[in-house]
């Protein structure tokens, strides 16, 4: 059995599920989530928590079983927390700022890139240097934060560039460092 998709899924007094014709809505403080939910799961709602089942030991229904139950427990986690990325812009002249809804960024082009929110994302530039992306969709957020750092990826001889907070830059020697003494 699944070890992920055997565990029930706690549902808050604030979080609101229904299931109906193989779609489930986690509605909360948050916003409102729907996901389509594939035909061999089974998925029911009792005594306020949320269980997945699956009909046989098929590979298939094995893997669907953990995939499922993941994708309805982040539902209720952004409905009810929220998710959020954080990035930094490192270099020389290159920073951030938000204007309205678009975020004007100064990454050594020519010229400036522009980004607008999309709905359900909502994007936050605290300092010159940071952005935050949050919003209820774990999959929208990390993909919406991957096409900002796609812009200009951080590059490994000087870090310059958009990365994420958390991430390492392996820094690599210039073309004198190799030389021997």
């Amino acid at each position: 059995m699944s070890r992920i998709g055997r565990k029930p899924i706690p549902v808050p007094a604030s979080v609101d599920v229904k299931i109906n014709d193989g779609v489930i809505t986690v509605k909360g403080a948050n916003g409102t989530l729907t996901q389509t939910i594939h035909p061999l799961m089974s998925v029911s709602v009792e005594n306020g928590e949320i269980l997945v089942t699956r009909p046989d030991d098929e590979k298939e229904s094995r893997s669907l079983h953990g995939l499922t139950r993941s994708l309805i427990a982040n539902m209720v986690e952004g409905v009810t927390n929220g998710f959020k990325k954080e990035l930094d812009v490192n270099g020389v002249g290159y920073r951030v700022q938000k204007q309205g809804k678009d975020l004007i960024m100064t990454l050594g082009f020519s010229h400036q890139v522009t980004v607008s929110e999309i709905p359900g994302i909502t994007i936050d530039s605290p300092a010159p240097n940071k952005i935050i992306i949050s919003g209820p969709d774990k999959q929208l957020v990390g993909q919406f934060a991957a096409e900002i750092r796609k812009k200009r990826p951080p590059e490994p001889y000087k870090g310059k560039g958009i990365k994420y907070s958390n991430e390492v830059i392996r820094r690599k020697e210039g073309k004198a460092g190799g030389k021997g003494k």
